[in-house]
């Protein structure tokens, strides 16, 4: 009976660590770990946050640390070593990489379900990774890869006002040897995280399918008199339904004089007819974010004002798609190549506020962002989008005077080609067209 058992263990912790997400090969999360270990070109040693109480969703794991691992288990770490040719006295070393998992806590896994232990001779195949040791085991393997190399650890080092899962750790590894140094390996990750392989794309690709069908059920629920918050509803219960988990952050639904608040919150007041209602949701589909807006009219048709800002909007949208060049153009910045600036001078060219000034100065914030495993996702900004980076483009103006606010927020892929791809594209964007979605047709 004792094979039979084991085996049946082993199939309910391999389910326990991939959880319900779809996740990717294991060969795609040792690739980066080995592209992290070159970039570097020295020790990296991250820790999984612990598990925090939570009650709405539960432990979301961290975005590097799933990047890397693919793991959704709290309070694991890994180390990651570059392999080293022999040089003096120091030996070489082949490539190493270890996940290190903490002791079975059998009280708390009555709880929280069965956990994957070092102990366990299917862990490196359930993971991935080369080798799995008991975390108690970590001081000694520093130790080891340190001896052929310089005693820098790349790590998450927390910057002023962050906290940081490997704080307290690397305080007790200090400890342990007091010659490390620590550096701070996250503008190294950033750096890989701008560019998507497939299997991200693909991910981000589901977040946004499911995103654009509650969108498309919001349009047909919106109508005088209706909450905010009722919308809110309807739009997170169309996306879990889809696959989604979470929302990939807190759903933005404001209304009348709301629509002109960025990051309005609350979603508790009654639409009007005669306001137009700003839509800023999306969910998260297995770790990975989408990120959409659209500005409805609450009665289903814009009066002749709103209709004007809601074209200069779009229309600042379709300008930044139409100057888009794969490996040129720059979200952000003052050159030709900036989107920003192009949105931005469109926005400048056409149409006035109240009292004839122009209205970029109603476009507050910055034309987008890098989207992935965080809803702003890492990425470096100065690198010019190319192949494999997937960004938001979303204009917008907002007047409190007239109580207009517009958004409008799709989300982009840039395929190997270099073309640019509106991932979004099925949820109507032009006036018209919401307006006829609207209606149900």
């Amino acid at each position: 009976m004792r094979k039979p058992v084991l085996s049946f263990l082993c199939l309910v912790v391999a389910c326990s660590l991939g959880n319900t997400l779809d996740r990717q090969p294991n060969a795609d999360y040792h690739a980066r770990r080995e592209a992290l270990a070159k970039k570097a070109g020295g020790v990296v040693v991250l820790f999984a946050p612990l598990e925090a109480g939570d009650a709405e969703y539960g432990f979301r794991q961290d975005d590097n640390f799933y990047y890397l691992s693919g793991v959704t288990e709290p309070g694991v770490a890994l180390l990651i070593a570059p392999a080293v040719e022999a040089k003096d006295d120091s030996p070489a070393r082949l490539y190493t990489e270890i996940l290190l998992l903490p002791p079975h806590n059998v009280r708390l896994e009555k709880f929280t379900g069965p956990k994957l232990g070092a102990e366990n001779p299917d862990a490196p195949k359930i993971t991935g990774f080369d080798h799995v040791e008991d975390m108690g085991k970590l001081p000694d393997e520093v130790s080891k890869v340190m001896a052929s190399g310089r005693p820098v650890i790349y790590t998450d080092v927390a910057s002023q006002g962050e906290t940081s899962a490997s704080a307290e750790p690397l305080t007790f590894l200090k400890r342990t040897n007091a010659f490390l140094f620590f550096q701070d390996v996250k503008p190294l990750l950033s750096a890989l995280r701008t560019v998507k392989d497939g299997g991200e794309a693909a991910l981000i690709r589901k977040a946004v399918d499911a995103s654009v069908a509650a969108h498309v059920a919001a349009m047909k629920a919106v109508k005088p008199n209706v909450t905010e918050f009722e919308i809110s509803a309807l739009l997170q219960y169309e996306w879990g339904k889809r696959g989604c988990e979470r929302a990939a952050y807190s759903p933005i639904v404001g209304s009348g004089h709301n629509s002109t608040v960025l990051h309005y919150s609350e979603n508790s007041n009654a639409m009007k007819a005669g306001d137009v209602v700003v839509i800023d949701a999306a969910g998260e589909y297995s770790m990975y974010a989408a990120d959409i807006t659209r500005t409805l009219p609450v009665n289903g048709r814009f009066t002749a004002r709103q209709r004007e800002i809601y074209d200069i909007v779009l229309g600042a949208q379709e300008a930044a798609m139409a100057a888009f060049q794969s490996g040129k153009s720059l979200l952000f910045g003052d050159s030709d190549t900036s989107l920003n600036k192009v949105a931005k001078d469109y926005i400048k060219s056409h149409g006035k506020d109240l009292h004839g000034q122009p209205l970029d100065q109603y476009f507050i914030h910055g034309l987008g962002h890098y989207i992935g495993l965080n809803v702003h996702d890492a990425g470096d900004y100065k690198v010019p989008l190319g192949p494999g980076a997937t960004f938001t483009i979303e204009p917008g103006i907002y007047i409190p005077e007239e109580n207009i606010g517009v958004r409008i927020e799709d989300d982009y892929y840039v395929d190997a080609d270099g073309k640019l791809i509106k991932l979004s594209a099925a949820l109507p964007s032009k006036a018209a067209d919401v307006e006829k979605a609207m209606a149900g047709k």
